[in-house]
């Protein structure tokens, strides 16, 4: 069998999606849009069969319904990955030439030029085309294009299905790529012998569900997954999802449905009832159809809404060795095998024939003899309903789950199209891996110029800043030294706007109040003090500085300020305010005369590392309380400007109940604000059951959980998980040995989630390890060079 393209084109002429084709068929094309694959549950994979069956059921008859879904192997682009700096460059070395499987999924609605049954094989569907044809919309096809474009609609208005028009090109493309045996670069040759189906170096294989005859068990829309389930815990997958992602060789599924008239098919499957039970005594498989017949019939008088359907389900496969095609129709085999699916096997020239009729613009062309029959909703379980793992436009690299390729996840979600608030937690027992993750969301973060103010009590951050030495600065707090941020200063009186005082008042009340409730009388007497003390000094601010001069003025602050005594109790402020200043036991704090925060405001990456502090708290009270100040005229400066503040090692700073109530107010004043706060917790239970914590939670859109072996229960309760988010915990695996080693994460953005693999070259892993010895051999080699990026190098080198 010979086919030229050139002379006999399928496709006679488009207007957008519309093809009409040389065999007189109509048809409009579609990409379809699915979801992610293990990011459904049972209960969504019985929605979007429900979707489609509501979709197709009033599709008028004639129509004939063809879902292709190609999976094709590719290796990855590096340069797709974007960033130059040192580790952005090692990550796209590192993924540059791995091999995945792409998934394209469309459909066709089809409005075929003869529209009978048909009776007899077309051996080629070519003889047929027509070299030249009138391309006009007749009543019939308005009337279909119409319906169809109705059916659109409804899917389009689905949480789990989007249908995009096919543009010209693409169906071009489609077409040509289809009769080119999907080979990139090169134009080649059918070659259809009497035994095999050659396309260029490759060879084709094929398995078909053609007839009533191969259905021994029931189908469903999804059935348990055997990798991920355990237990009580159920994890779903679609009914044939063993054929699209998870089947690693180059393939493609048609899934053709066509949609016949009722009342026709109730006729003929009450003849055939009534030939078979005459001889249902001479077989099993009479018995069998006779079964299968009889069940169609009862759904059919059952619900009104049955719609009687001849189908198809077929898998083209192939390979460039041909020695490896019966390997990898044998695993295709066993797949049917586990579903009692006893495939058709076409070969010579059925194959050929079952190929040419697999392409959407000839799929109306097949016979009666290769069609099974049933009713929509039983056809439709055999449809594939997710595809891979979807980048998004930007967002922070992870690895999809399936075959650990890089993954973009938008977790900022400017357009706020699936999250409200942008804050983050972070759940895993100690050895889990937190800080590592926090390491590298963070990174990519700053990287893509989010400014970073880090809370941390563990020192987990410094060696990833120190490969940006210009736009980092690390503060660490020592006994007895303060971290030189002086509240009080300013550059210029254009500095004390009225915010700024508000910032001050509550600075000074949080220092002195002891978390009390203070009353309104009281603030507004410490914002005149505050606005009488820059009056009055011109230079020199300092918490000291302002002390001294309350403490000056504070004999007749009545007459002065107008502030009387039941207003303000001057000598009871300066009491408390005396364990600050002077030779008062926290003075150290506050000693700076200049002030360390002007000069922040040029750095990108602001850590603040507390660990010698944590356990005092006192001392960390006023830490936090001159980080919030320092937070205030930094990172909330700029609000056009990306922000994000995270708490490490969080459950350290939970010991002290006025900690909550401190984070809770980055919380509240975070909305205002283009930033998002993030917190590290063993467990959210660490949490207390508080309004402030309810309030937390509340306000946090982006879960990540790590593995924990203790279970999920409390994770499920207190954030309102389903029980396909628990599923999902449930089902991570880590892999810490081999070539490639991998941690899985659960990531929850809004409502969607999914499990995801956190993979990275060595450069990366180097600089996010947080101890250890291999830590301490970095740090010293950093010590030597003076270069975080050096001292990396030099010990991969050493140790690779």
């Amino acid at each position: 069998m010979k086919i030229n393209l050139r002379a006999y084109y399928p496709v006679i002429g488009m207007k957008e999606n519309a093809v009409f084709l040389g065999n007189g068929s109509f048809c409009l094309a579609y990409r379809v849009k699915l979801p992610e694959i293990y990011s459904l549950s049972e209960a969504d994979f019985e929605k979007i069969h429900e979707y489609w069956h509501q979709a197709f059921k009033t599709l008028p008859a004639g129509t004939v319904i063809h879902k292709q879904d190609v999976f094709l192997k590719r290796c990855f682009r590096g340069d797709t990955l974007k960033g130059d700096s040192f580790l952005s460059r090692a990550t796209a070395g590192y993924f540059d030439g791995r091999e995945y499987l792409t998934h394209d999924s469309f459909i066709f609605f089809s409005w075929p030029g003869n529209r009978l049954f048909n009776k007899a094989a077309v051996i080629n569907p070519f003889t047929r085309i027509k070299k030249q044809a009138v391309i006009e919309e007749e009543n019939s096809i308005r009337f279909f294009k119409s319906a169809v474009l109705d059916a659109v609609t409804y899917l389009n208005t689905t949480r789990g299905i989007q249908l995009a028009a096919l543009k010209v090109e693409e169906v071009e493309a489609l077409t040509n790529t289809y009769f080119n045996g999907f080979h990139q670069g090169v134009d080649t040759d059918i070659e259809a012998k009497q035994e095999e189906l050659k396309i260029g170096e490759n060879a084709y294989g094929l398995l078909a569900v053609n007839s009533e005859r191969c259905f021994s068990g029931n189908v469903s829309t999804s059935r348990i997954h055997p990798r991920f389930s355990m237990g009580e815990i159920s994890f779903h997958q679609g009914f044939l999802d063993n054929f699209g992602l998870e089947f690693p060789h180059d393939h493609v599924v048609n899934q053709i449905l066509y949609l016949d008239d009722r009342s026709h098919w109730l006729s003929m499957l009450g003849k055939r009832r009534e030939e078979l039970s005459k001889s249902v005594r001479f077989g099993t498989q009479n018995k069998v159809i006779l079964e299968r017949i009889e069940q169609i019939l009862s759904e059919i008088n059952r619900d009104d809404q049955a719609r009687i359907i001849r189908g198809q389900f077929n898998i083209l496969y192939w390979s460039h060795k041909k020695d490896q095609l019966p390997e990898i129709g044998g695993q295709l085999k066993g797949f049917f095998k586990d579903m009692d699916i006893k495939p058709y096997q076409p070969n010579g020239s059925e194959l050929q024939r079952y190929f040419l009729s697999s392409y959407f613009g000839f799929s109306s062309g097949f016979s009666n003899e290769d069609l099974y029959v049933g009713d929509l909703r039983h056809a439709l379980c055999l449809w594939l309903n997710n595809t891979a793992y979807q980048d998004d436009s930007s967002g922070i690299i992870f690895n999809d789950r399936l075959q650990n390729i890089p993954v973009r996840k938008d977790v900022w979600d400017e357009a706020k199209k699936r999250i409200k608030a942008r804050n983050f937690a972070i759940f895993a027992p100690t050895g889990e891996g937190k800080s590592f993750l926090a390491n590298n969301i963070l990174r990519q973060f700053f990287e893509d110029g989010t400014r970073l103010v880090i809370i941390d009590l563990g020192g987990s951050y410094s060696k990833f800043a120190l490969l940006y030495p210009q736009e980092q600065v690390i503060l660490r707090y020592e006994e007895g030294k303060n971290l030189g941020i002086n509240p009080f200063y300013i550059t210029d009186t254009q500095d004390l706007n009225p915010e700024r005082i508000e910032d001050l008042t509550g600075f000074l009340l949080e220092l002195t109040a002891s978390g009390l409730k203070v009353a309104k009388e009281q603030q507004v007497a410490l914002k005149k003090i505050l606005l009488n003390y820059y009056r009055a000094t011109p230079s020199g601010h300092s918490l000291e500085s302002f002390f001294l001069y309350t403490k000056k003025i504070a004999g007749n602050l009545e007459e002065k300020l107008g502030v009387s005594r039941e207003f303000f109790n001057a000598d009871q402020f300066l009491h408390l305010l005396s364990e600050y200043v002077e030779n008062g036991i926290y003075s150290f704090l506050f000693e700076s005369r200049e002030d360390q925060t002007y000069r922040l405001e040029d750095k990108k990456l602001i850590i603040f590392e507390l660990d010698e502090v944590k356990d005092n708290r006192a001392v960390l009270s006023v830490m936090l309380k001159l980080i919030k100040s320092a937070v205030q005229r930094t990172i909330w400066k700029n609000r056009s400007e990306r922000g994000i503040i995270l708490f490490d090692e969080f459950a350290k700073q939970l010991k002290f109940e006025n900690v909550l109530e401190s984070v809770e107010f980055y919380y509240q004043a975070i909305r205002k604000q283009n930033g998002a706060i993030g917190i590290i917790l063993q467990s959210v239970n660490q949490l207390p059951e508080t309004a402030a914590s309810a309030s937390i939670l509340e306000n946090t859109q982006v879960i990540y959980s790590l593995h924990n072996e203790k279970g999920y229960e409390a994770l499920r309760r207190r954030l309102n998980l389903t029980a396909h988010d628990l599923n999902q915990l449930h089902s991570i695996r880590n892999n810490l040995t081999g070539p490639r080693k991998y941690t899985e994460i659960f990531i929850k953005i809004g409502k969607q989630s999914n499990i995801f693999r956190l993979e990275v070259p060595p450069e990366v892993y180097a600089a996010y390890l947080t101890d250890g010895k291999e830590n301490q051999e970095i740090m010293a080699l950093y010590e030597q060079h003076g270069s975080m990026e050096k001292a990396i190098i030099q010990f991969l080198n050493q140790h690779l």
